[in-house]
């Protein structure tokens, strides 16, 4: 039956469009759920209930990490994975809140020097999404810079995360840093008949973009909030996509651990999108 779906023309892009659509859809399961719970809960929970908010939260997200084991949606290597973006997340939650960067204004049991365990699966939603895109997109690249540089990058993004509190702030020498080792780098990806093609960068600018949408959610529904928003919402400062886009690149060089990148074999239908 799929063989009978247009492959060219308008007809076939629009194919390959919402095939496309359905693949992230498929890709975000996790975070996906993660802000669905969360927007519940904001309007559903009750005030006074026995079970705190971030606690049903970190239940209900540690549950459907099971789950997602148990039918196989999630391999074990991504698991672990996944863990790691936990640790290394709350690790940096726990600094971030005592610095006073941002704030969770409910009160909990399920927690570590005030931050809820809940929060350590915002990063993991990252984790999963791009373990799970690389398989199911089939992910190959050209001229992919080497592993150690990449390593290397990240560490340095992750440290300047806490001592821009105490030196100057490296960031704008970090994304100098991350456009000349990705500059040439090309991501090859597999839609549905045909391979499509993106710059890296391009795709990191793209997937940081839709985390600050999701944040911008998640603090709209008071699951953690910045302190200028603490009288009343508003949007999340544009510039926090500058944050996202170097914690991006630490996820996706965690990611590349279990999901070598591979080059790009000679395969045709290959065209851009």
């Amino acid at each position: 039956m799929l063989d009978r779906l247009p492959a060219h023309g308008l007809s076939g892009a629009l194919v390959e469009f919402l095939v496309f659509g359905l693949k992230q859809a498929w890709a975000c399961l996790f975070g996906g759920a993660m802000l669905a719970l969360i927007i519940a809960t904001k309007f559903s929970w009750p005030e006074h209930a026995m079970l705190a908010r971030y606690d049903f939260l970190f239940l209900a997200a540690l549950s459907v990490q099971i789950a997602m084991l148990v039918l196989r949606l999630e391999t074990l290597e991504e698991a672990k994975v996944i863990l790691v973006f936990h640790i290394v997340g709350t690790a940096m939650e726990i600094f971030k809140t005592s610095a006073g960067s941002w704030i969770y204004p409910e009160d909990n049991l399920i927690r570590i020097v005030g931050v809820p365990l809940f929060s350590g699966f915002m990063y993991a939603a990252v984790g999963s999404y791009l373990a799970r895109i690389a398989r199911i997109f089939d992910f190959r690249f050209t001229f992919y810079p080497p592993i150690w540089a990449t390593i290397l990058l990240s560490v340095a993004i992750y440290a300047n995360f806490f001592t821009h509190h105490f030196i100057v702030d490296l960031r704008y020498g970090l994304f100098a840093a991350t456009a000349a080792i990705y500059l040439r780098t090309v991501v090859h990806y597999r839609v549905f008949r045909f391979r499509h093609k993106m710059p890296l960068l391009v795709g990191f600018l793209l997937v940081s973009l839709f985390i600050w949408f999701a944040e911008n959610i998640g603090t709209w529904s008071r699951a953690w909030i910045y302190p200028n928003q603490n009288a009343g919402w508003t949007p999340v400062s544009i510039e926090k996509l500058g944050a996202w886009y170097l914690l991006m690149i630490i996820s996706f060089v965690l990611v590349t651990l279990i999901h070598r990148p591979q080059p790009l074999a000679g395969e045709g239908g290959s065209q851009s999108l």
